[in-house]
């Protein structure tokens, strides 16, 4: 069945807009306000493409929240329980955002661009007003805004060649989410090793906007010799890499405790930020729940947009929250959200597909692929 998006000026385009129409992209979704792609047109030959060669992605979407200012860094601590103190100019962290009652709401990564200025670079949702918020009703001494940068990713193994080419070999030796910055044909940039798959990547933050079609056509120059061609996040990969997805692997009330998070928080730290107690309250008594991977047995299954519930003996003991068939490993993986008291390589359990139909799955951990 065929659907459409219909354009307005209530959703932003991305920089990259225009270069991803030209290019063939076939579906779009809405995220952060603005228009990411979601499909090229063949979703396999996108997939095979991310994990063996190199695909470049349309992520302007991925917001930056500005913190600037003599209290960014007091400020940045007090958002999430990962302990910051060791964070240096260039360096990137992926750190959870909580709430007051330690729930997950969102997982950005913070971008240290000076011992004043903090980029967070967000998941899908208002962090920017969440952040303004706590800094006026706190009384930090900080700007918030959203800065011109938008990020154009390229990923995959051979993603490293691609972008060495094009801006040098200086950046083979970046680390993890490390950054820098650069310029190319008068193109601000901030490059850093990043992106949202574990096949290797960077991020290209993009500085002005009006550059944006410069950009995209400089980087298929340059990866055209490596097969570049447009990408977007992927489904499949992301759930064999065990990628959470805030909003798609979270509910109203998940915290960080559940999902495969604990080790970004540190919550003996001296540091005040915001959740503590009640993050410390759920590490005691245990969380309820916990995020586990499902092989779901049968013939391959579609990826869904939709939870579906996981029985135990006629029981629901969670949710499934994101489902894919590997081409690598020929079979139904999925990741859930299942009551913590369901013990390791449990093989009795049943999920409940969109049509009501049952397929047997056992539990497994997580990620499928390394």
């Amino acid at each position: 069945m065929a659907f459409s998006i219909a354009i307005g000026p209530r959703v932003r385009k991305s920089p990259f807009f225009e270069a991803t129409v030209k290019a063939g992209v076939t579906g779009f979704t809405i995220y952060n306000h603005m228009y990411m792609p979601v499909s090229y047109g063949d979703p396999l030959g996108e997939y095979w493409r991310l994990v063996e060669g190199v695909s470049m992605w349309d992520v302007a979407c991925e917001r930056q929240v500005e913190i600037a200012g003599p209290d960014a860094g007091k400020l940045a601590q007090y958002l999430t329980p990962r302990n910051l103190s060791g964070q240096v100019v260039g360096q990137g962290k992926y750190v959870p955002i909580c709430d007051h009652a330690g729930t997950l709401l969102n997982d950005p990564i913070l971008l240290k661009l000076s011992e004043e200025k903090y980029w967070l670079s967000i998941a899908d949702n208002d962090l920017l007003f969440w952040v303004r918020a706590i800094a006026n009703e706190r009384g930090f001494k900080v700007a918030v805004s959203e800065p011109d940068a938008s990020p154009l990713a390229v990923q995959g193994p051979l993603a490293e060649e691609v972008v060495a080419g094009l801006v040098g070999d200086w950046v083979r030796q970046l680390k993890y989410f490390w950054f820098r910055p650069h310029t190319i044909d008068g193109i601000p940039l901030i490059i850093q090793r990043s992106g949202w798959s574990k096949q290797g990547g960077f991020e290209l933050y993009l500085l002005d906007a009006s550059r944006g079609g410069d950009l995209w056509r400089l980087v298929a120059a340059a990866g055209k010799r490596h097969g570049i061609a447009p990408g977007c996040p992927n489904a499949i990969e992301r759930v064999e890499s065990g990628l959470i997805s805030v909003g798609g692997d979270t509910f109203g009330d998940t915290n960080p405790l559940e999902l495969t998070l604990a080790h970004y928080c540190d919550l003996d730290q001296r540091a005040a930020f915001i959740g503590k107690e009640a993050l410390r309250r759920i590490r005691d008594e245990g969380p309820k729940r916990r995020q586990v991977g499902l092989i779901v047995a049968g013939r391959a299954l579609d990826p869904t947009g939709h939870r579906l519930k996981v029985l135990r003996k006629g029981r629901q003991v969670g949710w499934l929250t994101a489902l894919a068939h590997s081409p690598r490993l020929k079979q139904n993986v999925a990741m859930a959200l299942l009551d913590r008291r369901i013990k390791d390589g449990a093989d009795d359990l049943v999920v409940v597909l969109e049509n009501g139909k049952e397929r047997a799955a056992r539990m497994t951990g997580l990620p499928f692929c390394k």
